[in-house]
């Protein structure tokens, strides 16, 4: 086992200078008692000199007295020779003492010299590897380039980057290193920093892999003391990622600026964080407006609690919602909306913020609620046509059949409707069949049916009569409604009305039954006189 330092220094100190003197006295008895006085301390000097190196100040000194001792106390014991005779045997002792106090000293002082050398040294190498460790572990690339453009340093990043070996990378010129293209684009920035201006700079650079990447550049000058500069530092992050994620970005906002549907951010309290142009456009609140309300400043309160809780349940379950929805613009105007809602995560699951896409679809709505509505009504009169026609018919035999109930059905053919248009003309004679719409619609309940064939036939389809009675009454209603003089434009017309009637089940079981036979005694009014009514009779003779 080696001594602890400890020990090895209490030997060093206190122990070898002895041991030292010892020997220097056996070696001036014998071989060199013949010397005499002339180098009386010739192996003392050494001892001294040996101590004071090994075992620093304290052992020079210790080794300087123990001689000292040992030629003027024991050297008369063992040598018949005195070492000490006259005054100027007295001088070399104090000459020797002060010389062995000197080179104790000075051995010190280059063991401490040495010693600090050392520990400088270490400090230095420790210091170099960790500033090393630190550079080689950044993301970025790092690298130094002296006044002459040659590398004196390069992180692993820099040479991973321009697939170097280190031996490989120092002392290489950077108009090497970049190429002719390369150095000519950075010359600018390599010249500004080399007369003490810091550079900063992006650049797109191609790799060693032949990969194209983004970087931030910065050339910080080294200036010394004096003001010169001694070269550059090189530090370059490469930003591709950051590139691509703000290129993202970019379209993101582009695509929310410009995009026609509007679109409302929210928190987790439902408090607006942004909205683009479009939902200015829909709802009339600028975004100055609305950053910092509610989505409730659209509420148009046409939906109830029950509406929103339902909403609020399936967001929370499903992450989104989708619906239609009215709300309200800032100047008051209700609209109607195609809402998604959907719930943006933390990654604890926590919402953070609500993005809501909507549109306006009233126009489209009621565009398509008009189609329909013209799929089944008279373009002229807006009274149901032959289909709608057709399917409340079947729907009312079906429920008469149930209710055992009857059901009547009215068909009118105006009487002098083509004198009309012959004289007054098409315009005048569309203002009549208009007119007389309203007129027969005003005869009726709202459970009836008024319908227009097409040209100057309609058909009234009355829902549960009493009886043939109630009929006959309501059917003298509208004759005498359709016989009162009308006026359009300034020009007087009168026409009169022709009307069969049909009932169900007496005349027939099906729709296309009782219209005709409803048509056919329409035909015989026509032939009797016509202005009048009268019921379908089978003719004489049939089953």
């Amino acid at each position: 086992m080696y001594p602890s330092p400890r020990l090895r220094h209490l030997f060093l100190r206190y122990v070898l200078p002895p041991l030292l003197v010892v020997v220097a006295a056996l070696l001036r008895i014998w071989p060199l008692h013949q010397v005499g006085t002339d180098l009386a301390w010739a192996t003392f000097y050494p001892a001294v000199v040996v101590a004071a190196l090994y075992g620093g100040l304290a052992a020079g000194l210790l080794a300087t007295a123990l001689s000292c001792l040992t030629v003027l106390f024991c050297w008369p014991l063992l040598v018949a020779q005195p070492f000490i005779t006259n005054f100027t045997d007295y001088l070399r002792l104090a000459v020797f003492v002060i010389v062995g106090t000197i080179i104790s000293k000075m051995t010190e002082a280059a063991r401490r010299a040495k010693v600090l050398s050392i520990k400088t040294t270490q400090a230095l190498a420790e210091s170099e590897h960790f500033l090393k460790t630190i550079a080689n572990s950044l993301p970025g690339l790092i690298a130094y380039w002296d006044k002459d453009l040659r590398c004196r340093f390069a992180n692993h990043t820099f040479l991973e980057w321009f697939d170097k070996a280190p031996e490989a990378m120092i002392g290489t010129s950077i108009q090497e290193l970049m190429g002719e293209r390369l150095f000519s684009l950075n010359e600018p920035y390599i010249r500004g920093a080399l007369k003490g201006e810091k550079q900063q700079f992006e650049r797109s650079l191609t790799k060693a892999n032949g990969s194209v990447g983004h970087a931030l550049v910065n050339y910080v000058p080294d200036i010394k003391a004096n003001g010169e500069v001694a070269g550059m530092f090189v530090l370059v992050s490469e930003v591709t990622l950051l590139k691509e994620a703000e290129a993202r970005l970019q379209l993101a906002a582009s695509v929310f600026h410009n995009t026609v549907e509007g679109i409302l951010v929210t928190d987790a309290d439902s408090t607006i964080l942004s909205v683009n142009p479009s939902f200015t456009q829909i709802t009339g609140y600028t975004a100055e407006e609305a950053i910092g309300k509610t989505p409730r400043i659209l509420k148009s309160k046409h939906h109830d609690q029950a509406f929103y809780a339902a909403m609020w349940r399936d967001i929370n379950t499903t992450g989104h919602w989708q619906g239609e929805i009215w709300n309200r613009r800032k100047n008051g105007e209700v609209y109607l909306e195609q809402l998604t809602i959907t719930k943006v995560h933390r990654s604890n699951s926590e919402p953070i913020q609500y993005v809501s896409v909507f549109n306006d679809i009233t126009k489209s709505r009621y565009n398509d609620e008009r189609i329909k509505h013209l799929a089944f009504h008279d373009a002229l009169t807006d009274l149901p046509n032959r289909f709608l026609l057709m399917d409340r018919l079947d729907h009312q035999m079906a429920k008469a059949e149930r209710d055992k109930s009857c059901l009547a059905v009215m068909f009118l053919d105006l009487d002098r409707f083509k004198a009309v248009n012959d004289t007054l003309g098409h315009e005048i004679g569309d203002d009549l069949l208009r007119s007389v719409a309203q007129k027969l619609q005003a005869q009726v309940r709202q459970s009836d049916t008024v319908s227009r064939l097409g040209g100057d036939e309609f058909i009234i389809l009355l829902d549960s009569p009493a009886n043939d009675e109630e009929v006959a009454y309501i059917a003298g209603r509208v004759l005498a409604a359709i016989r009162e003089p009308m006026e359009f434009r300034g020009r007087a017309a009168q026409v009169g009305a022709s009307i069969g009637i049909a009932m169900f089940p007496r005349d027939g079981n099906t729709p296309v039954e009782l219209i005709q036979r409803a048509d056919a005694a329409m035909y015989a009014v026509k032939e009797g006189g016509r202005n009048t009514y009268r019921f379908f009779t089978p003719p004489t003779g049939s089953g």
